[in-house]
């Protein structure tokens, strides 16, 4: 059984950053293609970027060009590092597989707001 746990979200203004962090643990020797996705409030969940285990990225119209994704040394580990957050970037942010394989995590909540 494969654990995902994210962590870095919080309460930021518009215009600045987060870094999200994913750690996979239980049976998983390395992790390969993930993705991180998000649900804002009342709406349905949606993948804001993926990434392969070749590290090719791709990302969503709406966070290209802000939003970065990569994956840790270790290769157990998926960060989101998020700059120039607008308050429509709120939302509950998961990480997965980009084919949503695993059980999801709890997620961790990104608000942005004055």
């Amino acid at each position: 059984q494969v654990q995902l746990v994210e962590s870095g979200g919080g309460l930021v203004q518009p215009g600045g950053s987060l870094r999200l962090s994913c750690a996979a643990s239980g049976a998983l020797v390395r992790i390969y293609n993930m993705a991180w996705f998000r649900q804002p409030p009342g709406k349905q969940r949606e993948l804001v970027a993926s990434i392969t285990q070749a590290s090719s990225t791709s990302y969503a119209d709406s966070v290209k060009g802000r939003f970065t994704i990569s994956i840790g040394n270790d290769k157990k580990s998926v960060y989101l590092q998020m700059n120039s957050l607008k308050p429509e970037d709120t939302a509950v942010y998961y990480c997965n597989s980009p084919q949503a394989l695993y059980p999801w995590g709890q997620g961790t909540q990104v608000t942005v707001s004055f």
